[in-house]
């Protein structure tokens, strides 16, 4: 198991370096001068030589990108060129927001999306199954900004229980969290009731049963033990995805986590903060990889990483 984590620890070295040329590459090539955004219509073209040499833009771009290379082995990411404050000091302060912003998203697809998923496979073709067949395709069809927005007219606007917008109490990440859970509930909802008929459908399943081991038992200890192989790795993969912030979902409940600062940096055309999010971004992603390969061990024991 820990030579497989250093492997793969390892391996996670060029994916990242990887990332860092294309989004380096990709800032550089989005139209747009940074120097002329912060210095204004109205600067000389002598002011916006003087951002542009002040930014560092005036060296070539190989070069540019040697140095920023070589700033992040040191762990600087940077100044942002709007406001000049340091990256990681910006991302720190706003990772904790959306890191819980995906927990009550995740804890709302988990809570919500197994049980029905379980529940629909054992009632296969039942009302119990269509309705909820009908509430996933629901969750995983509704566009988010929809979504959040018919949460804020009934649970902001009118039974005003919820506030709609911004950050604070941890009553500000209920409606966005679970918008934001809404299409990883359904998906993970379907795939668990797949998962389970596909394992229902076995012979060692129709063996236990025939042995006369209680339907409990042979629902949940052996079948869905089984199936719960791709129930973690879709769960593993909507985690990396919700740690990595919701453009849309943060933008319609103005709240400020991580989708929301890429999207402002982007149009500001603060390079330091988008190579910044995107790294952090990769990161997340394999990070959640690695954790759902480590974790298929715990799930099945013949499962071994050498």
């Amino acid at each position: 198991m820990l030579l497989f984590a250093l492997r793969r620890l390892l391996q996670l070295v060029p994916v990242l370096i990887g990332v860092l040329v294309i989004a380096f590459a990709v800032t550089r090539l989005t139209p747009g001068d940074p120097a002329e955004i912060m210095g204004g219509f109205e600067a000389s073209d002598e002011t916006i030589a003087a951002i542009r040499e002040d930014m560092g833009l005036n060296e070539p771009i190989h070069r540019q990108f040697v140095i920023y290379l070589g700033n992040i082995l040191t762990g600087d990411l940077g100044r942002s060129y709007y406001n000049g404050r340091e990256v990681t000091r910006i991302i720190s302060e706003t990772l904790p927001r959306t890191a819980a912003l995906a927990g009550v998203a995740l804890a709302f697809t988990l809570i919500v999306g197994i049980p029905l998923g379980v529940v629909s496979a054992l009632r296969k073709d039942t009302w119990i199954d269509l309705g909820a067949r009908t509430l996933a395709l629901a969750g995983v069809s509704a566009p988010p900004f929809f979504a959040g927005l018919l949460a804020i007219l009934v649970f902001a606007s009118y039974l005003r229980i919820l506030p709609s917008y911004g950050a604070g109490s941890w009553l500000h990440v209920v409606l966005p969290g679970v918008t934001l859970g809404l299409s990883s509930a359904g998906l993970v909802m379907r795939l668990t009731r797949s998962a389970m008929l596909e394992v229902l459908n076995q012979n060692y399943i129709r063996t236990a049963r025939a042995k006369g081991l209680p339907p409990r038992m042979v629902n949940y200890r052996h079948a869905f033990r089984n199936a719960s192989i791709p129930i973690v790795t879709i769960t593993g993969l909507q985690l990396g995805s919700l740690l990595s912030g919701a453009v849309l979902t943060e933008t319609v409940f103005a709240y400020p986590g991580i989708g929301r600062l890429l999207v402002r940096s982007i149009f500001e055309r603060d390079f330091p903060v988008v190579q910044g999010l995107i790294l952090l971004i990769a990161v997340i992603y394999l990070v959640a990889n690695l954790l759902v390969d480590l974790f298929y061990t715990l799930v099945d024991p013949r499962i071994s990483h050498g």
